[in-house]
């Protein structure tokens, strides 16, 4: 279970594989932020899983703002784009009882003088792929945590507890993913620093994996994708998040866009199911303002994106709008 990572961080990084239990996994993220499970994914699943998603990407554009490089391709959505993504990346059963013991949100509340407990599971996030091409700039290091306002204090391991962290998140290498073409790179114990702490590059861990081993990292974790140094290699992964159950999704379908704001903060999941209850032709036909009252705006940074766009823009483009980048 020794790092066998290019890093130069003092935490050591833990490798397991996929027999390893979420016990084994749940205490090497407590300590480290992140760790890799070889051969999650079988070649054969990756190799119909890229016959599903390719033509996605090869559809994408360079993006507009500065988040991703211009070499980068995306493709999201792909929980129902790609039936074999969705058994094996998202349904994955270790990752599910990993999720399920670090997002899963139990309260006691009273209605009269019975008390309840009730139970919120976690919810799919987002369900993505990302293709790094040969010159691509590296992102600067974040926390997705960021999308949910959650502010940290900074503590030790010891002190760390169920619940600190919204999400989880699982990438799987869909290419071989190097330092050298782009793999993931992360800071292991960022996780446990407050967030006015700022992300420090000179204790960063890469990623390496081989196609179908995967990395799961705390959604509090700084990380961010890596220069692709290499003249003709595609840095390939893909990717999916688990978040608690009250929480926004990051991205949706196009028919899934509506959400009501009221009076409640934008990145809470809402208490009336507005996916389904708003007809989004007449969505369509309300003004912007309009539109973004009832939720189809984005959270500032990056919540409820549609296809990496805000979905505003998204639903105008049908009518000949240019689509907008969220950055």
């Amino acid at each position: 279970m020794a790092d066998a990572c290019d890093r130069n961080s003092s935490i050591p990084v833990d490798h397991f594989d996929a027999t390893s239990t979420a016990d084994e996994i749940v205490t090497s993220l407590i300590r480290a932020g992140g760790c890799i499970v070889r051969g999650m994914v079988h070649r054969s699943d990756l190799a119909q899983i890229e016959t599903d998603v390719r033509p996605l990407l090869d559809a994408d554009t360079p993006w507009a703002g500065s988040y991703f490089p211009p070499e980068t391709r995306r493709a999201g959505g792909l929980a129902c784009k790609s039936a074999t993504f969705l058994r094996v990346i998202v349904q994955n059963a270790l990752y599910q009882e990993v999720c399920a013991r670090l997002v899963t949100s139990r309260v006691k509340n009273w209605y009269g003088s019975e008390a309840f407990e009730n139970t919120s599971a976690p919810q799919m996030n987002s369900a993505f792929a990302i293709s790094i091409g040969p010159g691509a700039a590296p992102q600067g290091l974040h926390r997705d945590d960021g999308n949910y306002h959650n502010q940290l204090p900074a503590i030790t391991v010891e002190e760390y507890a169920i619940g600190r962290d919204t999400s989880v998140i699982l990438f799987v290498a869909g290419s071989k993913v190097t330092k050298q073409n782009g793999t993931t790179r992360f800071v292991p114990g960022s996780h446990l620093k407050g967030s006015e702490e700022a992300p420090d590059e000179k204790n960063v861990v890469y990623a390496e994996m081989d196609p179908g081993d995967g990395f799961i990292m705390l959604a509090s974790t700084h990380h961010g994708g890596s220069a692709n140094m290499t003249e003709n290699e595609e840095r390939l992964m893909y990717g999916t998040c688990m978040v608690k159950g009250f929480l926004r999704q990051v991205c949706s379908s196009l028919k899934k866009a509506i959400r009501i704001m009221s009076s409640l903060r934008q990145y809470y999941a809402k208490e009336e199911n507005q996916y389904l209850a708003l007809p989004i032709e007449k969505v369509k036909k309300l003004s912007k303002d309009t539109q973004r009252l009832l939720g189809y705006g984005v959270s500032d940074p990056w919540t409820g994106w549609v296809d990496f766009k805000d979905p505003v823009e998204y639903i105008l483009s049908n009518e000949g709008s240019e689509k907008k980048a969220i950055w």
